[in-house]
């Protein structure tokens, strides 16, 4: 059927989330997007259209509390793709992926064999992480997944990154910051170990140690 992921990123000073997910298997699309207001989805481009499958997979949805929402597909054979939201942030999991199903993956997450970051003519390394994500913008003639267009969009605009202002902005701000690093590892604690750095940036980041819920 082929699958194809995109997300959409918001800069918040020196740092980004992913704001709106989008996944298509065969012809469907399922677009989620944050907010702890309101379910905010698009299925086919239809903003809360009816839900039940996706490329002919179960789709299952819940309301894990009032900040947080899950949608999982469920590939069979265990394998599971979760779209997470929290507050205004997104996540997208892939439990137990297997060779058979991700092995030719191509695209932000690397290799699946090496993990290596490689270029879209699959030999070359780049190890820089601001360049690799340039190099995987979505094509000016790639697939639209969105339901609406947004900048920045190829060939005009490249991915946006924080400007050296809003750098120092940042410096001033974190004499603001009241979560310290030491609550932010204590508020981790549970967190995986792969994904604690991670939760601590995150709950420093945004000054809110109630994000270790994201994970």
């Amino acid at each position: 059927k082929g699958i194809a992921v995109h997300v959409r990123t918001e800069i918040v000073r020196t740092w980004s989330y992913i704001k709106i997910a989008a996944i298509r298997i065969g012809e469907d699309i399922l677009e989620v997007k944050g907010g702890a207001d309101e379910n905010h989805y698009w299925f086919n481009k239809v903003y809360q259209g009816e839900l039940t499958t996706l490329g002919g997979f179960l789709v299952t949805y819940k309301k894990a509390n009032s900040k947080q929402r899950v949608f999982t597909i469920d590939l069979g054979n265990g394998v599971k793709i979760e779209i997470k939201t929290y507050k205004q942030f997104v996540r997208v999991d892939f439990k137990e992926p297997k060779k058979a199903l991700y092995g030719n993956t191509v695209g932000l997450l690397g290799d699946f064999n090496s993990g290596k970051k490689l270029a879209r003519n699959g030999i070359n390394v780049i190890e820089d992480y601001n360049d690799f994500g340039q190099e995987w913008q979505v094509l000016f003639d790639g697939p639209k997944l969105f339901h609406k267009v947004a900048a920045p969009q190829l060939p005009y605009q490249g991915c946006i990154l924080p400007s050296q202002l809003l750098q120092r902005q940042k410096r001033r701000r974190l004499g603001e910051a009241t979560v310290t690093e030491t609550e932010a590892k204590l508020a981790c604690a549970k967190v995986p170990v792969d994904e604690r750095d991670a939760c601590v940036f995150d709950v420093m980041a945004t000054d809110d140690l109630d994000m270790v819920g994201a994970y």
